[in-house]
């Protein structure tokens, strides 16, 4: 058996699935200022009379590494960064501990300008001053050569806790989002730490002893140990559950879009031929841009808990939360209370929504029940105008699925899945309002926490091969090894594969889901004195995101 627990800003989904089949489920609130304690809830609700030898693994989606970012929460660390040709790398400044030292290399990997070891040590010296513990180092090109890199990491090292090095987090280059990335992952490791920590104790104390894995923002997970390394790899991993939640209800062929209403946001994001559409460079959160690998997703702020207000004469739904719906004891009235009034509540108090609507149906000059219908209708329409917002966007860029480039195509939707706790009412209203078919997928209520439970691992691997130098890496693998200059591309795509097999395995992967693809792979010559002196080769592969093989 499989748990799968998914954490949103409003709900914490828990099911416990016996092959692909859903035996139980559990739905909690969720603390956002004690995430453990709602993990501990739904974990004993879940395993109760269960015996904790029959459950396989557990994959989590937590919101913890999000809201520090999201909130500004995320603690002091220090960065320092070597720049070299081209914009001064203070313009790319992520925190108030972020320093710059001389040294440099040029984009082939070669050293162009030696660091300044005192300089480095300085700095180290003044982080231990003011008591920092973590801190991060990244160097241009250093996805060629991380030998600057493992530098200052070593000369910091006596004077900090841990370092972390830019080239192990993505092997694309972008200088300014490697820096943010190697930031985030440096910041949100202290906190990430103790709190998966505090969850492995949990469950070794109820006898749980199966695998724990953590699902990223592509749509795939990671084992517990891998996720402490990389903790910014769990950043809005909520949005990516539910869109593998849906994935196995999407048609086969054609664009599809999903909307997952949550209570507090609706997350939204789109499918072609069953397959999630790639952020093309990496997540974007808060102010910082960054090479984390993720599913091109959007959420905007209305769910079935927004406030409903009357402001200048106009009604208004969120983008606030001021708690639930007055039916279930809420301040203030929601989309939720309208469901109730209209009679297509649950076990709420639909007379407590009915009070709370007429205020707003007495300033708005209409009946309560025309009131609530209006309420539902403005909501379900601000959330296609940001469902065709996102599509407007996904079109005036190059499209890429999880498995391709979709070349020349338009990303027309025909087919609309929704999932969440009032997916059915969304569905039956917004049927009316789309242009195509309307569904709420099955079990809507808990397939986000489903589609956790069943995704596979995933992980990347970058490959570059310099002929001339004889030499091919893959810095973020730690991985280098000497080659001759007969060294040609089916010899780089048979070693890519080999490292990305390997990564896969250490992560926690199966055999059988070992599906692997080329993501990118360009070649050109090297030119000196009108002569060809060796081939730059160039390969990214990835493991296919989906869901496990059935069992």
């Amino acid at each position: 058996m499989i748990i799968g627990l998914d954490v949103g800003g409003t709900h914490t989904d828990v099911i416990l699935l016996d092959g692909r089949k859903l035996i139980r489920e559990v739905k909690i609130a969720t603390d956002p200022d004690n995430l453990f304690q709602t993990l501990q809830t739904g974990l004993d609700a879940i395993i109760e009379g269960i015996d904790p030898k029959s459950i396989r693994r557990a994959v989590l989606s937590t919101t913890l590494a999000t809201n520090l970012v999201a909130q500004q929460k995320l603690p002091d660390v220090g960065m320092v960064v070597a720049g070299g040709p081209g914009i001064d790398p203070r313009y790319f400044r992520t925190n108030d501990f972020y320093y710059t030292v001389d040294g440099a290399q040029d984009h082939r990997g070669r050293e162009i300008q030696a660091l300044d070891d005192k300089q480095v040590q300085s700095i180290g010296e003044e982080l231990k001053h003011q008591g920092i513990r973590y801190a991060g180092v990244v160097s241009k090109f250093s996805v060629r050569n991380p030998e600057q890199e493992k530098k200052m990491a070593a000369l910091l090292q006596p004077y900090v806790k841990r370092v972390f090095m830019g080239h192990q987090f993505s092997g694309n280059l972008n200088f300014p989002r490697r820096i943010a990335t190697t930031y985030l992952n440096c910041a949100v490791y202290p906190v990430h730490k103790k709190f998966f920590r505090a969850v492995e104790e949990s469950l070794t104390e109820k006898g749980l002893t199966m695998p724990i894995r953590i699902l990223r923002p592509d749509g795939g997970n990671m084992n517990i140990e891998s996720s402490v390394d990389h903790p910014a790899q769990t950043i809005l991993s909520g949005p990516s559950a539910s869109v593998m939640g849906a994935i196995s209800s999407a048609p086969s062929q054609g664009a599809c879009l999903v909307l997952d209403i949550g209570g507090t946001t609706t997350d939204m994001a789109v499918l072609i031929d069953k397959a999630p559409l790639l952020a093309p460079l990496g997540i974007e959160v808060s102010r910082y841009k960054t090479l984390i690998r993720a599913l091109q997703t959007e959420s905007i702020s209305i769910g079935g808990d927004s406030t409903v207000r009357i402001k200048d004469g106009e009604l208004t739904i969120g983008p606030d939360r001021t708690g639930t719906a007055m039916a279930y004891g809420g301040p203030e009235p929601t989309p939720t209370d309208a469901f109730y009034v209209l009679g297509n509540g649950g076990s709420g108090d639909a007379a407590r929504s009915r009070v709370g609507l007429e205020p707003v149906a007495k300033s708005l000059g209409l009946t309560v029940d025309r009131t609530a219908q209006l309420i539902f209708e403005t909501t379900c329409r601000t959330i296609l105008e940001g469902a065709a917002k996102m599509v407007n966007t996904i079109n005036s860029k190059p499209v890429y699925t999880v498995h391709e480039l979709w070349e020349g195509h338009q990303v027309q939707p025909k087919h609309l899945l929704i999932l969440g706790g009032p997916a059915p009412q969304f569905a039956n209203q917004l049927q009316t309002m789309f242009e195509g078919k309307v569904e709420a997928v099955p079990n809507y209520q808990v397939a986000n926490a489903i589609g956790c439970a069943l995704a596979r691992t995933t992980s990347a691997v970058t490959l570059f091969v310099d002929t001339a130098q004889g030499i091919a890496t893959a810095p973020s693998e730690d991985f280098s090894k000497e080659i001759t200059s007969s060294f040609n591309m089916d010899n780089a795509r048979d070693l890519t594969d080999q490292l990305l097999r390997k990564k896969a395995i250490l992560r926690g992967a199966k055999l059988e889901d070992l599906e692997t693809e080329i993501l990118e792979e360009s070649q050109f010559n090297m030119i000196r004195g009108f002569q060809t002196i060796g081939k730059n080769i160039r390969v990214r592969m990835q493991l296919k995101p989906g869901l496990i093989r059935e069992e």
